[in-house]
Order: C-alpha cells, then structure tokens, then sequence
C-alpha cells in the first residue's frame, strides 16, 4: 500500500473546503487534465467526477466516486481507470496543533491493476502522492494566508515550546 503523509500549514477545516470543493479537483488531484461533476453533490457518499487523464497522445476518460466521507476528517475515494481496474484512494485530515496532518492511503482495489501492483508501481503511486500532497499543500496554504486574521502556523514566537532563531547562535 502507498501511504505518504504531510504537514500542511492550514487548518483541518481550510483542507477540507479544498477537498470539497469539486471546481478545483484537478488543481490538487495528479492526473487528471478537466474534471466535471457527473452525479451527486461533491464529496458526498456516491458523487462521482468524469475526468480525462492525457498521456502523450492518449486520452483516457476515467471516473473516481465518493465511496465514504466523514465530513471534515476522512475522504475515500474509488478512482476507475477503465481496463486497469479501480483503486481505493483515503484522505485523512488529522489536526496537529493549529496545522493540518493529511495521511494519503492508496492500494488497487479491483481488477487487473492488482496483477502488477508492484514495488516499482509503488513507487511511481508515491511520487504522485508527493506531487498531490505539495498541490494541495499550496492550495490550502495560501488561502489560508488569505484569510485575515487567520493563523496559518501554530506556535506563534514566544509561546511554549516555541524556538527563536538569533543570529550567531547556530542553526538545527
């Protein structure tokens, strides 16, 4: 299973309004070039996205739907690659301080995909989700910048537990 995790300077709520934002599903989402909202009202259980994935001179017209979603915190997802067969893909938003920890699971689900699920396919799948994670990253924390008044990064300097950085005094 490729499981890859990261910080996101936003808050757990700022990361779920971009995953439940279905306009900007291509802008975090590696792959897919246009996606529209095909059935249901995203991201509730059984709305479903169409979206075309161009590789070179292929065009393949692919489905992901909403198979759970726990408002705020889990989001799992069955991406359809034709052929390939389906993937389980879960996003889950743990808070960390003010900060957001996303935990990205994905495994091949039906089909021929499981056949060659492999450590090299793992590896590409975490290069994506590395990818993933950093598109999402700068989606959530720049609107989180955005938002006056808004903390994007806990430990303000000089509460508990905070370092300050003074010149000539080294670096970690």
């Amino acid at each position: 299973m490729a499981v890859r995790h990261r910080l996101i300077q936003a808050t757990p709520e700022a990361v779920w309004d971009v995953l439940a934002d279905g306009d900007l599903y291509v802008e975090w989402v590696v792959g897919p070039s246009e996606a529209t909202p095909k059935t249901g009202q995203w991201p509730q259980v059984g709305a479903t996205m169409a979206y075309e994935v161009r590789l070179g001179p292929l065009r393949l017209n692919n489905e992901t739907v909403v198979r759970h979603c726990v408002e705020g915190s889990v989001l799992e997802l069955e991406a359809k690659a034709g052929a390939l067969g389906t993937a389980r893909i879960s996003i889950e938003l743990r808070p960390w301080g003010e900060q957001c920890l996303v935990i990205v699971d994905e495994h091949p689900l039906r089909g021929p995909g499981g056949l060659v699920h492999n450590v090299g396919v793992e590896a590409l799948i975490q290069i994506r989700h590395r990818a993933m994670l950093a598109r999402l990253a700068k989606l959530c924390e720049s609107e989180a910048r955005s938002q006056p008044g808004d903390r994007s990064r806990p430990d303000p300097s000089g509460a508990p537990g905070s370092v300050t950085h003074r010149p000539g005094t080294g670096r970690a």
